[in-house]
């Protein structure tokens, strides 16, 4: 039988980018609309690669990036964008840029409307898998179906990131607790 994602990472070095990020990111909420954009813009980096290399490249991102500033992203120019192809720092994708810029300003026209990106993602919970992949699809560039249930389940939205037998499992509950993060 295949090892539960926590039960993997139990075997992984304290100092593994996996382990770290499964302790004291993976599941927890995140209450900054920047921080959400965050994890979105590096999950639409992870498609096709490891998530190894996009954590292991998430400070350059964050640099780059000028820390996921939701209204300064929305605004980078061509000249940006360019320079951000030459950035070895992070994964040099075309789409993948473009899609941050144009998903930070469907976010600035989200917080407009709902008052916080945040807010629009709790407006529209609880959803299945298949409606918040048909959501976002309708409203941003680039997101699949694993893009959407990694997103989520990493930010709280979907049940899976922690079985409940995980030490972190609890953690995440007493900081999210309306919603469940069970398997």
């Amino acid at each position: 039988m295949a090892a539960s994602y926590c039960e993997f990472v139990q075997k992984v070095p304290k100092d593994n980018v996996h382990r770290h990020y499964h302790d004291h990111e993976y599941g927890f909420p995140l209450e900054n609309d920047n921080e959400l954009f965050a994890r979105l813009v590096l999950e639409i980096n992870q498609a096709g690669l490891s998530w190894e290399t996009i954590l292991k490249k998430k400070d350059n991102f964050f640099k780059a990036f000028e820390g996921f500033a939701i209204d300064k992203v929305s605004r980078y120019s061509v000249k940006k964008k360019e320079k951000l192809m030459q950035d070895a720092g992070i994964i040099r994708n075309r789409l993948k840029i473009e899609a941050a810029i144009h998903n930070a300003k469907c976010i600035r026209a989200i917080q407009s409307a709902s008052g916080s990106f945040r807010n629009w993602l709790d407006n529209h919970h609880p959803k299945t898998k298949e409606e918040w992949v048909k959501l976002f699809k309708q409203t941003f560039r680039f997101t699949g179906g694993e893009i959407v249930n990694e997103f989520l389940m990493s930010t709280g939205y979907l049940p899976g990131a922690h079985v409940e037998t995980c030490p972190v499992y609890k953690k995440v509950m007493k900081q999210k607790p309306r919603f469940s993060v069970k398997c």
